[in-house]
């Protein structure tokens, strides 16, 4: 069986070692990256000299064909094929003769592959950005909608104070905006061309590297060969980017996991975006927002796999970086799948207004605003605080109603009892990015031109 390198070797390759090293069942998917750079390829030898006119359009015709047949999944591998680069190649040389024999002068596999793979990562991140932003644009819609419905905010996961739904939808908004920042910076520093970095130290060919990468459409070309074909820098930061989407796609999926609930009720889930069981009728199971938390794992474990393998490589190429593509591509597909689920599972659930703003009408929530109410009469914070507290205690205590205490406190009185009538407390947070009406107002136009911005940005 002809190999790539069968004229160093006296016979063929063991199936162990085929079996073991062939990576054409995943690498097959850049079939696209990697024929628009054997194209540009094509036209850099040209410029250089090395194809004549004719051998240009039958290597390039015979790359048009390869793309239609394996897009239209009518390309018959072989045997022979150990990856998608090989495959290519193989089949431009039957339909194109000895001009395909010549598709491979002055490249490696080495700055093919990091050529493809980046071409690939480039659009993998505006695509998972894109979907970020959609997922944005739920959360700001439904934010838009809740107008003055409000929540318990918790801390320790005890009830701390009364939000606005729509501060509370663009926490978690805000956190994805990062997501998105963070996507285009990996995308910013991916976009540099390996091609003709070769295997490590370039070509004595007359090749122009600029030249290609301008061709491909990277922003620039690489500045050393060695850290060219090495560097998986964009890959670690991809999976990370990717991870941490994860971790904020499964906070969003933990907190629909407890309003779901019977005891809490905060919201419920549209039939189609909930699962019932096997055995119990009355179940109605909220599977995409625990798959959104489970998968997290999934994540963080391709990222950590891959930093693992990087993390004892010499320069330059090393067989290793082949366990770059499986975490990196099954990565991005599975947080588009849970960015698609999230976003439909939110923009059909319905809001629970009602127990919203029963748990949230608790006095208790109110404390801090008693103790503020004492400062503004110029009672220090530490002894407000001391106050308000020990009424807290002795309203638990007694079983008594904290805004009767109140009332009869001789440094409170009815007008600080007030403070504890239902919704009354977050209508007091005024602070620029509190969770008050008027600043959400702010807010929520704040983030509207974010999005804006962002989606320009996310243009491929």
């Amino acid at each position: 069986m002809a190999t790539l390198w069968h004229g160093r070797f006296d016979g063929d390759p063991a199936d162990d070692l085929l079996a073991f090293t062939v990576s054409l069942p995943f690498d097959r998917r850049l079939f696209r990256e990697d024929i628009a750079g054997s194209r540009a390829h094509v036209r850099g030898l040209a410029r250089g000299g090395l194809l004549a006119d004719d051998e240009v359009s039958a290597v390039l015709g015979a790359l048009d064909t390869v793309e239609s047949e394996m897009a239209e999944d009518r390309f018959t591998f072989a045997v022979s094929d150990e990856d998608i680069h090989t495959a290519v190649e193989r089949r431009v040389t039957e339909l194109a003769g000895a001009a395909g024999a010549k598709l491979h002068t002055g490249r490696s596999r080495n700055d093919q592959v990091a050529t493809d793979l980046r071409l690939w990562t480039k659009s993998a991140l505006t695509d998972v950005a894109q979907r970020t932003l959609d997922l944005q644009r739920a959360l700001l819609t439904l934010a838009e909608r809740a107008d003055d419905a409000y929540l318990p905010g918790y801390t320790h996961m005890q009830q701390a104070q009364p939000v606005l739904l729509a501060h509370h939808l663009l926490a978690h908004g805000w956190a994805l905006a990062r997501d998105v920042d963070r996507l285009l910076a990996t995308r910013a520093r991916t976009d540099v061309s390996p091609l003709g970095a070769g295997a490590l130290a370039g070509s004595s060919l007359p090749l122009d590297p600029v030249a290609t990468a301008a061709d491909l459409g990277f922003a620039r070309a690489f500045d050393n060969s060695l850290d060219a074909v090495s560097d998986r820098d964009f890959v670690a930061e991809a999976l990370f980017d990717v991870a941490l989407i994860g971790v904020h796609l499964s906070r969003i999926g933990e907190e629909v996991v407890l309003w779901s609930t019977d005891e809490i009720g905060f919201l419920a889930l549209d039939d189609a975006y909930a699962t019932g069981s096997s055995m119990l009728p009355q179940k109605k199971n909220p599977d995409i927002a625990e798959l959104a938390r489970a998968k997290t794992g999934r994540l963080v474990g391709n990222l950590t796999a891959l930093l693992v393998t990087l993390k004892g490589l010499p320069l330059a190429y090393n067989r290793d970086l082949q366990e770059d593509k499986e975490p990196l591509f099954d990565s991005v597909e599975q947080v588009a799948l849970a960015l698609g689920a999230l976003t439909g599972m939110l923009t059909t659930a319905t809001v629970r207004r009602d127990r919203m703003r029963a748990a949230a009408d608790s006095p208790y929530a109110a404390a801090v605003d008693l103790a503020e109410w004492l400062v503004e009469r110029g009672i220090p914070f530490r002894d407000a605080h001391a106050v308000v507290g020990g009424l807290v205690r002795d309203a638990l205590r007694t079983g008594g109603g904290l805004a009767d205490l109140v009332a009869a406190h001789p440094a409170l009185g009815s007008e600080a009892a007030a403070l504890l009538a239902p919704g009354v407390a977050v209508s007091r947070r005024t602070t620029w990015g509190g969770a008050g009406p008027a600043a959400v107002a702010a807010q929520l136009e704040r983030f509207r031109d974010r999005l804006e911005v962002d989606a320009g940005r996310c243009a491929p």
